[in-house]
This record gives structure tokens, sequence and C-alpha cells, in this order.
């Protein structure tokens, strides 16, 4: 049996659930390039066939050249033969490395072709999902998909699947070979076969445990780092270094038993597996020597056999081990065909209106029932909500009968607690999610009977949590517009007061952002985001906590810019701090999901109310 090949290492594997349906939805991919997978398939056989045809062929070398056992040739026929036969077994073995190069290169071809494609779908897919796929599954979980399922196949396309299938007709091959050559030995051969797989089947049952084991110490550790990593600052701020040596060395020590026990007992495998396997082959040499001998077996035929005996266990420990590395990516597999099964955003009906701007004119282009183009309605920013019910679960209600109405260019706050449901306004205004009931619309147009693009184009909105892209100042407040022109860039900088600090930087416009912002200070990011809500000109502004990671002289710097950002815009504008929204046409006090108060600042300070004890600090914002 195989020396030096023992049966693969213990492992936790993770099975598919659906292991069929994600067969099938590999296949889909697999299948568009059939005519490679062939070849590669037909260049799998060829090669098997060639290298166990060159093990047979030592047979008629030894017995007519070697040690002959028919006629008497002499010492020149037997030269020229061995030179003529190491020649065709040089040709052989040259057939079989042929066709073992061209089978990974074609296997490489398929694989890579098919993984791009797989790719492209996945993060096609994954922008026509909806907020609350995103809300609800964390940006990790979502990237492991592209890095390690994505990663994983890629490996078991390339090599596992191709390993399967040839390990399958190689022992089949070898068997039939053994078989041919003497009936008693390939019985000794199997016998030993059940003695090998018990002995591995207890050594992998008891492993298996510390193997998983260690891989949940290892999560620990890696996270226990990645966590002090990233709170390096809070550590040295309270002098907490010697506490944090002292507990990662508990996890690492911990990790070194776990790994040291389950390494061991792998360690043991490979051992046991070659002595089991010396063994067999030490008893089909004596007992074929015995056979030889009384002329049952020829010299030549016991060189083969033995030689297959030592390739007899290979196929079976490759196919062990690439099995478990199929079912893994099978399982990655699975996750990813997860995602790609999740349902698309909403879609927009056949004759949803859409925004159309011909130069400064802007206005929606509605269209009937058949699709022809009907009224063209100016976009004037006039936004209503009617009697709006929303929950983000069926059993929890968020928003209770909200009503509420901004006529063109007026500024509308929202203040209250967190959790009140301010932010949750602004993701039905921008459809990130669907109301259960009532009505909003926009010019008179119910919001869902609009084009979600259009919508959204219709809409200047700085979020609370800043992103900034890999690239350019300038091309990152581009983002907000793409036509827009480099004049454009700077007049929305400027607009946003944020042109003199980028002049600052080291290459103005052009000095490149990493690490989401991370060359950049908190309230320069959030300057950098109003610019890009700036360049859109949209006739909707919509700033969530815009101003919340601003410093006081920050903030008091942008007021005029933001003052002529919203100039002629409808402005939803959500805000902590009160100060921000005095001049706001109205005011909408929320809690628990309802308007308690709504009014101008002055309005609502004669009320006093809940604004009123907000305004004066007699209770604070939470």
């Amino acid at each position: 049996m195989g020396g030096g090949h023992g049966p693969g290492r213990a492992r936790a594997i993770q099975k598919p659930k659906d292991f069929k349906g994600t067969v099938k939805f590999v296949w889909g991919y697999l299948k568009q390039r059939k005519v490679l997978l062939f070849l590669a398939g037909a260049m799998v056989l060829i090669n098997i066939a060639a290298s166990l045809a060159g093990t047979s062929y030592l047979q008629p070398i030894i017995d007519n050249f070697l040690d002959p056992i028919y006629g008497n040739p002499t010492v020149a026929q037997r030269f020229a033969g061995l030179f003529r036969g190491i020649i065709t077994l040089g040709c052989i073995y040259l057939v079989s490395v042929a066709a073992s190069y061209l089978q990974s290169r074609l296997m490489v071809s398929v694989t890579q072709r098919s993984i791009n494609t797989l790719r492209r779908d996945l993060f096609d897919h994954l922008q026509d999902l909806s907020v609350q796929y995103y809300d609800t599954h964390t940006h990790g979980e979502m990237m492991s998909r592209f890095s390690n399922d994505v990663d994983t196949l890629n490996d078991a396309l390339s090599n596992s699947l191709t390993s399967l299938f040839s390990s399958a007709i190689t022992l089949g091959g070898i068997l039939g070979i053994m078989i041919s050559k003497s009936w008693v030995l390939t019985i000794l051969t199997l016998a030993m076969t059940p003695v090998m797989f018990f002995i591995a089947g207890r050594l992998m049952k008891v492993s298996s445990k510390f193997f998983i084991a260690q891989q949940s110490d290892l999560g620990s550790v890696n996270g226990y780092v990645e966590e002090m990593i990233s709170g390096q600052k809070v550590v040295k701020v309270f002098c907490h270094e010697e506490n944090a040596i002292e507990e990662f060395n508990q996890l690492n020590d911990r990790l070194c038993q776990t790994a040291t026990t389950a390494q061991g007992y792998s360690g043991l495998m490979m051992p046991v597996m070659q002595n089991i396997n010396n063994v067999n082959y030490a008893l089909v040499a004596v007992i074929g020597g015995i056979l030889s001998i009384f002329g049952s077996l020829s010299v030549g035929a016991l060189v083969v056999f033995l030689q297959l005996t030592r390739q007899f266990a290979r196929p079976i420990n490759e196919a062990s081990s690439q099995y478990n590395a199929v079912i893994t990516a099978m399982a990655g597999a699975e996750r990813i065909y997860e995602v790609m099964c999740e349902p698309a955003e909403k879609a927009d009906p056949e004759n949803a209106a859409q925004l159309i701007q011909q130069g400064r004119e802007c206005y929606w282009q509605t269209y009937d029932q058949q699709g022809n183009p009907g009224e063209k309605i100016p976009v004037r920013g006039d936004v209503r909500f009617e009697n709006v019910i929303f929950g983000y679960r069926p059993d929890k209600t968020i928003l209770k009968n909200i009503s509420l109405y901004a006529k063109p260019g007026q500024k509308i706050a929202f203040v209250g607690s967190t959790g009140a449901g301010k932010t949750t306004i602004i993701n039905l205004l921008t459809r990130f999610y669907d109301i259960s009931e009532g009505k909003i619309t926009i010019d008179g147009l119910d919001i869902r009977n609009i084009k979600k693009d259009s919508l959204r184009h219709a809409m200047s909105v700085v979020l609370q949590d800043t992103h900034l892209f890999t690239g350019t100042v300038r091309e990152n407040i581009r983002y907000g517009r793409l036509d827009a022109t480099d004049d454009e860039v700077i007049q929305a900088a400027k607009l946003a007061s944020a042109h003199s600090f980028i002049c600052r930087l080291p290459h103005g416009y052009d000095t490149i952002i990493e690490g989401d912002g991370a060359n950049l200070s908190q309230g320069q990011r959030q300057l950098l985001n109003i610019a890009r809500a700036a360049v859109a000109n949209a006739p909707i502004l919509i700033l969530d906590e815009a101003t919340s990671s601003v410093d006081t002289r920050t903030e008091r710097h942008i007021e005029h810019g933001l003052d002529r950002l919203m100039n002629g815009r409808t402005t939803f504008v959500i805000a902590h701090r009160l100060s921000t929204v005095r001049n706001s046409n109205a005011i909408m006090v929320m809690e628990q999901g309802e308007i308690i108060e709504r009014g101008t600042h002055d309005d609502l300070l004669k009320e006093k109310g809940r604004y009123y004890q907000l305004y004066k600090g007699i209770v604070e914002l939470d």
C-alpha cells in the first residue's frame, strides 16, 4: 500500500444542507465550459492509462530481457530489447506527462472563468439587494462570501474534482491489473484494507474533537488580537498592557495545548499507516516469491504487482482527503447560493415615473398603463406623508400614523430620543424600505410609482456615518454626480466650506484618500460628504445628523455653506444639536414613533412641552 500517504487529517467538516441543489448551482457555471471540461476529463483518462501502462510494461521488459523465461536470447539481443523497452517506456511516460499538463491547464482555464463569472454575478446581485439585507447581515459575513467561500470553491474546482475522478478511475485500473496478475495476492492486499481503515477511523474519531477545540481556541486568539489592536488607544490610556499580555498568554497557552494534542494524533496516523503498508508489502513479496519459485507467477509479474501494491493506497488516501475539501467547498458554495437566492429589491412598475433633466429644467415624466409618455410634472420638492405606518418587523411597529408635509423650499427638522423613528422616516422617503400602510408623495406622485433611481437622483443625502472611497478628493466629491465638471466640484467644495482645507492638502483636489479617509479628520470627512451632496444639485436635501461629527467652531464655519445649499431646496434635517434647527420652517418632535409636537422654534418654546424641556436642558436627548 502507498508508502508515505496516510489518510487526511481529521477536521471539523461543515457539510452543505442541500448538497443536490448546491451541486446544481455550481454545475450551472461549469457547464458553460462543457467542451473544455470534457477535454480535461479525456486528458485525465489518457494520463491514468499511460501511467498504468508504464507500470504494466515492466513485466515484458523483465521477463523477456532481464530474466528471460522464453527462449535463450544472446546478450546483444537482450541489450537491444532492453533499449527498445526503455524507449517505449519513456514514450509512454512522456504521454502521461503531456496529458497531465494539458489537464491541469484546461482545469485552470475552466475554474478561473467560472469563478470570474460567479464573482461578477455575486457582486451584481449584491447591488440589487435591498438596504434591509445589509442592515440584517454583517459586513464580515458578506465579505467572507467573496474571500473564504469563493477561494475554497476555487481550490476545489482546480484540484479536488479532477483528483476525485482520477482516484476512482486509477483505483479501478489498479484493481483490474492486480487481478489479472494474481488473484491470490489481490485478495491478500484487499484483506489488509479494512484493518487500515479501522485503525485510521479510530484515530480520526479521537483527533477530530481535538481539532474542533483547536479551531475554537484559534478563533478566540484571533478575536482577542483583533480586539486589542483595534482598541489599542484605550488599552494604552488605561495602562492595560500588562493585563492584555496576561490574558493573551492564557489564550495562547490553551491553543498550544489543544493544537499539540490534535497534531500529535494526526502525526501518529502517518507512521501507523506506513507500517501497515510495509507489513502488507512484505507479505505480498514473500507469498509472491513463493508463487514465483513454483512457477505460478513470473518475476516480471511479481515486480509489477509489488509496484501496484505501493500505489494501491494512494488513490484511496487522495480521494479521502479531496472528499473533505469538496464537501467544505460545497458548504461554501451553498452560502454563496443562499445570497444569490435572496430576493432583489422590489422592481419598479413598468409605468413608473422617472426624473428627466433637460438643461436646468427638471420634471417627472409619467406614463400610462400601456407605457406611453403622459403628463410632465415639474419637480418642486413638495413632500407629504399621509397616515404612514411602518415596522421593520411585522410584529413591531416603529412609525405610528405619521402625517406631515414639506412645501417646496421648506426646511423640516426632526428631533427626539434615539429610537424615536427619525432616521426611519428618511429610510422610507428614499425607499430603502417600503411603508406598510399610508402614502408618501412627492409633487403629488406616490413614491412607489416613481423609479427608484429617479427618486434617489432627486435627493442629496448626507448621512451620519461618513464613507469615503479610495481615490482622489475630486473623485469622492464627484461621486455625487459623475458628470460634474472640475469647476462644479470646486464650487461644491466652496459651498460646503471644504475648499480651504482641500487646498492645504499635499496635492489639493488630487490628494489620494485612503482607508475610508484615515488621513483626514472626522470633520474634514464630513465636509467632503456635504460637498458630495452639494455637487448632486438635487431638489430635495436630507441631512441625517450631518454635523454630529463636527466641532462647534467647524459647525459655525459651515452654517453659511449649508444655508446656501438648502436655499431653494426642500430640506429634511435630523439633529441632536437643537441649535442647528432653530431656523426650520417646522420642527417635528418625535417619541416612540409618533409626532408629539410640531411647530416653529418660537411656537414650541411657547408651548413649554417636550421641545422646551430639551432646549432648556431640563431633559436630555438620549
